[in-house]
């Protein structure tokens, strides 16, 4: 990858604080990839650029992608519905590349493993059968995972609730909006914890009574 822009630095440092819940309600123009991309090891997070590889189900473009990839790159990974396109061996050269971590719309194996490893993996679910290693790989593409699209560059937020993309322009968009949700749900939840009741934060009684009459209203916390 090329030197990092500082302004992209200081955007991926303040896009690892926050959940990926506050920055899609912060930027709900974000894309949002498929839910049924899940974490390999529950609670991991990871936040960092894009490295688009089309695998082509094989692994000779993901090995491609892979050596192109370095610090605090996510290599993003259009993969195989039927057998893994990954495993131990790749996820551990990753880490070893400091890439903040590998997302794959497909399959992988080695999850005992990929569980004990550092770097964050996801992943639609896990198979022992690999791809074959034969295809001419592509160089940085726009992938479309299930209808949603990711550009190389592009910044990737993920953690246990799901996989969060957008171009830079768009994340520094909504970076201020999701630091002010997170910091307010947090602040909400210890005043819940000390004995508060959520109802008396949330304007759900003037909500229902603006429904009920036909007038514009949003749902908000004080």
């Amino acid at each position: 990858m090329p030197d990092e822009d500082p302004s992209t630095t200081d955007l991926l440092a303040r896009l690892a604080r926050v959940d990926t819940t506050s920055l899609a309600d912060a930027g709900p123009g974000l894309r949002v990839l498929p839910a049924e991309i899940r974490p390999v090891r529950p609670g991991s997070r990871l936040a960092g650029r894009a490295v688009t590889v089309d695998a082509q189900s094989d692994l000779v473009p993901v090995l491609v992608g892979l050596a192109s990839a370095g610090p605090g790159d996510v290599l993003v990974v259009a993969g195989d519905p039927e057998r893994a396109i990954a495993g131990e061996l790749f996820a551990t050269e990753a880490l070893r590349r400091g890439l903040a971590g590998i997302v794959v719309h497909g399959l992988c194996r080695d999850s005992r493993t990929l569980r004990q490893l550092a770097l964050p993996f996801f992943a639609t679910g896990v198979s022992p059968r690999a791809c074959p290693a034969r295809a001419v790989p592509s160089g940085d593409v726009t992938l479309t995972l299930g209808g949603v699209e990711v550009r190389p560059g592009d910044l990737v937020l993920a953690d246990d609730d799901g996989v969060v993309v957008g171009s830079p322009a768009e994340i520094a968009a909504a970076l201020d909006g999701a630091e002010a949700i997170q910091t307010r749900e947090e602040a909400l939840r210890a005043a819940i914890e000390g004995g508060e009741s959520l109802f008396d934060h949330l304007n759900l009684d003037e909500h229902l009574a603006a429904l009920r009459d036909g007038r514009d209203s949003r749902l908000s916390f004080s």
